[in-house]
């Protein structure tokens, strides 16, 4: 088997570690995560959703502004708890 050098962050390194455990190699975590994927993306599946948001009565624009406002708040919710978490050391 041929061997390739790829370089990732300490998070996704550390992502992988744990998912690897002790009887599996770093390729096999990648593989099953590409197994896993494909399985929920087949055609199928998507083409129960095909047309589903076209007759829908949705204002996207104020869809997008609550968006916006929701990860402005968990933002600022996650930096407060980051503080909170420091000055506990």
């Amino acid at each position: 088997m041929a061997s390739i050098n790829i370089s990732i962050t300490n998070d996704a390194y550390n992502f992988l570690k744990l998912l690897k455990g002790r009887d599996k190699s770093f390729s096999d975590v990648i593989l099953e995560l590409k197994e896993k994927d494909a399985k929920k993306c087949t055609g199928k599946s998507l083409l129960k959703y095909a047309g589903v948001l076209k007759n829908s009565n949705i204002n996207w624009k104020n869809a997008e502004e609550n968006i916006l406002r929701f990860r402005k708040s968990f933002n600022k919710r996650i930096e407060e708890t980051r503080k909170e978490m420091e000055n506990l050391r």
